[in-house]
């Protein structure tokens, strides 16, 4: 293992971002809580069952692209909707109009609360990018160049693999391990020399699948052991674990 915890031949990190990044993941279970509570409020009436911001955004929605996420967590309860278009309104009861509803709370709540980054991994993303190691950012969000505008994480990363990327070169997203491919190939990288470092259970699925040299769980919410069952190597609380000083 080298300084920063890693194993000798990784030459690439790709980082996601909410929460692992960024202290952004609550911000997007608390979009997505208000979101599905209001669109089975609506459907089911007094007796809804309420969204889980904990179990059901871990399991169904955390690390999914938007869509995804809608569909994955809507076909748990039995519910199917329409895909509708990209551009649907925000009420409209389709896929792509609940998540365009979340979009909009999630973008409010940013602008609102501001966004914070993790120090123990941008102080780790120092230390990689001082022996020479490439980096990547890797994430669903469509958001991702505002956000790291706006914690100057520009510069940080080598390579931007997001859901605008994706979406223009047809990437599916996590738990398929194509958008951290992707990031990989732009890097020069094989996926065997690159770590992953994820805190969602889709992104553990994308890294393993993918067969990545080394997956770093990254554990906010106290859910090691379902990060390790889904792949990890090692799981951490923060990335200031692993060592590495810039």
């Amino acid at each position: 293992m080298t300084q920063l915890g890693l194993p000798d031949n990784i030459q690439a990190c790709l980082f996601d971002l909410d929460g692992v990044v960024t202290k952004t993941a609550v911000v997007h279970a608390a979009a997505w809580k208000e979101t599905f509570d209001a669109f089975l409020r609506e459907r089911e009436g007094a007796d809804f069952r309420p969204f889980d911001a904990g179990t059901d955004y871990d399991e169904y929605v955390d690390g999914r692209p938007r869509a995804d996420g809608v569909r994955t967590f809507l076909a748990s309860r039995g519910i199917e909707l329409p895909e509708g278009q990209p551009d649907d309104p925000p009420d409209a009861a389709t896929v792509n109009g609940v998540g365009n509803r979340k979009n909009l709370l999630v973008l409010e709540k940013i602008r609102t609360e501001g966004v914070e980054a993790y120090d123990g991994t941008l102080r780790y993303i120092g230390a990689v990018r001082a022996r020479g190691l490439r980096t990547a950012i890797v994430s669903s969000s469509a958001n991702t160049r505002d956000v790291l505008h706006s914690i100057k994480a520009e510069g940080m990363f080598d390579v931007r693999i997001d859901g605008v990327v994706a979406a223009e070169r047809k990437l599916p997203g996590k738990p398929h391990p194509d958008t951290f491919l992707a990031a990989a190939r732009d890097l020069g990288i094989e996926p065997s020399h690159a770590a992953v470092f994820e805190d969602a259970l889709a992104g553990m699925d994308a890294g393993r699948s993918g067969h990545f040299g080394y997956v770093v769980g990254v554990d906010r919410v106290g859910q090691a052991e379902a990060l390790s069952a889904h792949g990890a190597d090692v799981v951490v609380r923060d990335l200031s674990e692993l060592g590495g000083r810039a």
